[in-house]
């Protein structure tokens, strides 16, 4: 006897120590789980399946209510009184095994499950005795709403539907907290033979199984009997639901396996979605294949819609291509940035004059979009018209290094060379930027504005209003007429579009909100006639109608300086202005310099900018010059330039037109070449050359003896880089 009860104590202080030793310090640790991301209202906007093939999601820390219930009434009714073994059930349990002839039941807790799901072993009597060990183990380290919790979360529910939340959406389409009664029963029974009833298999046995749970419920008071009717009423699920798909590139840029709770909201993604696709539809048609859009909350200063591809079941190459994270041209679409900056420090005002001419750097030959010059222009017109020529000579007097800078403080991340690699057409696209960061630095300036935000480099709130202001009525060759569109919100807006009609941009701002959408194709193929008006923006127009309207119009700033500026030219007014109009300015505007083009009262460009000027304002007036101005200027090209000579298609060379402008178009005008007579003009003065490759000096002269020179650099290529 003494030998039985020895051999008895070794045999538990061995499964003790066994069960001590297999015991995981956390239950599940390595197990993957599927990446979930909601809205902002904790609504499933789309999942990705766990690293193993499983639905998986992570674990919760709460179980509903109607599930408990459900699942301790059908699996373990003492679970809050048993130490994680009930010896009542086990011997329940071989009894009637025995009486059967083969296993009926296990007598597990839900405890012993726990264990069981977490080890994977093989149902047999050692393993249990391990489990049953591990499981007092586990409750002296868990309280029973953890257990219940980890059961919850990697029960098995049928297939590779693993865990209540993730079979709630993949039988029923809703969380496992909008369940009905008949739903929660059909969950509960699950796991207790997943590979043997699910919906898809046996559905009779799991009709049955359900229906006694129900009935179970009903008895113990815990439903009445008019709800235990309909519930046994409702159908068992069909084959398992497609999860919800909203927003899926946001959604695969989430942490993996984890529950992220977005600052989207699903209503807005549902519409902005659908605005997005219905015009990528139609675009399509023209070869215009992708279609990205964002949409930020100002207030908060995050995105709260985000389609970054559009129509993902459209099969095309690139439809997985997350658009609105993906560096492209910026086109026109950072002038803003540009003007603002240039107000912020003096270096223009609202509506000074910007030249408006050819210019030729190194190569670098920028057009407007209607391939015309307008001489001198407003900024705030040559914002609006998104004039490019206007902007290259404002960068360059701004600093490619300093918007280089002041780009890289606003967000934009994707400039990654230097200032001197992207030049002057970093204004023009010659950087790339992605949708995201492009939305998000322009809700920024507004935040900003609203003092809602203190780091947005640009701060001077005249110099944003008059930016607000001048974006507000976009009038330019290739813009749609916006005062067409129906209910139309105010909105301060930009497009642009890159070289080659690859990139269409468009960003529109409310004080609520700032939508961004681009158009064109993920491979970068260029589609004639794709620009920011006529693709991106009658997009960003519908999304900007679908949101709520905002009260008001951007507040005008209380101005600090006050100060009267040249109606004429737009700088501050000099001595010799006969006007003055006063108006509110940026702080720094008492720094910029006088009206340059008033002399005793006669406004007077200098005649590069005449030229091109008077041809759109027939009320200037060609001042005489008196030898007191400049009677000629070199329209192209400008000094210092240089230039290539291109070969035609045979290989010949034509040489290179060379323009110039004479305030009296009339004189006769002799052209010198390195001091030597090359020809005259009257009336057009143009002129083609030939120059020889190397460095040169071209000087004109009039009878007056007034005198213009520039100097330029000829390249030759040779035919076999043609």
């Amino acid at each position: 006897m003494k030998l039985k009860k020895t051999i008895i104590a070794s045999i538990a202080a061995a499964l003790l120590l066994g069960g001590i030793c297999m015991f995981p310090r956390r239950p599940f640790a390595d197990v993957p789980y599927s990446t979930v991301v909601t809205d902002c209202d904790g609504e499933l906007l789309g999942a990705r399946i766990a690293a193993d093939g499983q639905w998986r999601f992570p674990p919760s820390d709460s179980v509903p209510k109607r599930f408990e219930t459900a699942l301790l009434q059908f699996e373990d009714r003492h679970f809050y009184h048993h130490p994680g073994v009930n010896p009542i059930a086990l011997l329940r349990a071989l009894k009637g095994n025995i009486r059967a002839g083969h296993v009926t039941s296990g007598g597990s807790t839900i405890t012993m499950q726990v264990i069981r799901i977490s080890r994977g072993r093989e149902r047999t009597l050692k393993q249990k005795l391990i489990e049953s060990v591990q499981a007092i183990l586990l409750e002296l380290r868990y309280s029973k709403k953890q257990i219940l919790c980890m059961y919850a979360s990697h029960a098995p529910f049928g297939g590779n539907v693993v865990g209540l939340e993730a079979a709630a959406w993949r039988y029923f389409g809703r969380p496992a907290s909008e369940l009905s009664w008949g739903e929660t029963a059909t969950l509960a029974v699950l796991p207790n033979a997943p590979s043997f009833i699910h919906p898809g298999k046996n559905r009779n046995l799991l009709l049955e199984k359900r229906n006694r749970l129900l009935q179970r419920l009903c008895d113990k008071g815990f439903i009445t009997d008019e709800s235990l009717e309909l519930a046994q009423e409702e159908p068992l699920p069909e084959a398992p639901v497609p999860l919800p798909s909203y927003a899926p590139h946001f959604v695969a840029k989430a942490a993996e396996g984890t529950v992220t709770r977005s600052t989207l909201q699903i209503g807005l993604q549902r519409q902005v979605e659908d605005i997005v696709s219905r015009f990528s539809d139609e675009l399509s048609r023209n070869g215009i294949n992708d279609l990205a859009a964002i949409v930020f909350d100002n207030a908060s200063g995050q995105p709260i819609a985000w389609c970054g591809n559009s129509s993902p079941n459209r099969q095309r190459p690139g439809v997985q291509v997350d658009i609105a994270s993906s560096p492209r041209s910026t086109g026109s679409i950072l002038k803003p940035i540009l003007y603002c900056a240039a107000m912020q420090e003096g270096i223009i005002l609202p509506y000074t004059l910007i030249k408006d001419t050819p210019v030729n750097l190194s190569g670098f030959s920028p057009q407007n979009f209607d391939q015309k010059f307008y001489g001198a222009v407003p900024a705030s017109q040559a914002l609006s018209r998104s004039l490019n020529v206007p902007a290259v000579h404002l960068l360059r007097e701004y600093g490619v290094p300093k918007l280089h800078s002041l780009l890289k403080e606003c967000g934009i991340t994707t400039l990654t060379k230097e200032p001197s690699y992207y030049g002057l057409s970093l204004i023009l696209g010659g950087g790339e930027a992605t949708l995201a960061e492009i939305t998000r630095m322009y809700s920024s300036m507004v935040r900003c504005y609203l003092d809602l935000e203190h780091s947005f480099p640009l701060r001077d709130k005249v110099a944003m209003w008059y930016t607000f202001q001048a974006l507000k009525d976009v009038n330019r060759p290739d813009e749609l007429d916006w005062r067409l569109i129906p209910s139309l919100r105010n909105a301060a807006w930009k497009t642009g579009t890159s070289y080659g009609f690859r990139d269409a941009w468009a960003v529109g701002m409310t004080p609520r909100y700032t939508v961004g959408v681009w158009a064109g194709n993920a491979g970068g193929q260029g589609v004639p006639g794709l620009t920011g008006a006529g693709t991106a923006g009658p997009v960003m127009f519908q999304i900007l109608n679908t949101l709520p309207a905002s009260a008001n119009w951007f507040d005008e700033p209380e101005g600090e300086v006050y100060a009267e500026i040249c109606p004429q030219s737009g700088h501050l007014r000099g001595p010799d202005c006969p006007e003055g109009l006063e108006m509110m300015l940026p702080a720094a505007s008492m720094e910029s310099e006088p009206c340059p083009y008033h002399s005793n009262g006669v406004f007077a460009l200098p005649p590069a900018m005449e030229w091109f000027y008077r041809q759109y304002h027939p009320e200037y007036k060609v001042p005489e010059t008196n030898g007191q101005r400049q009677a000629m200027e070199f329209i192209y090209p400008e000094n210092g330039s240089y230039l290539t000579v291109p070969r035609q298609l045979d290989g010949s060379l034509e040489g290179i037109v060379f323009q110039l402008a004479h305030r009296d178009a009339s004189e006769t005008v002799w052209w010198h070449l390195d001091q030597e007579y090359v020809g005259e003009t009257r009336f057009v003065h143009s002129l083609r050359l030939l120059p020889s490759p190397g460095s040169h000096i071209l000087v004109t002269v009039d009878p007056a003896g007034n005198t213009a020179a520039v100097r330029f650099t000829i390249t030759i290529p040779s035919q076999s880089t043609q």
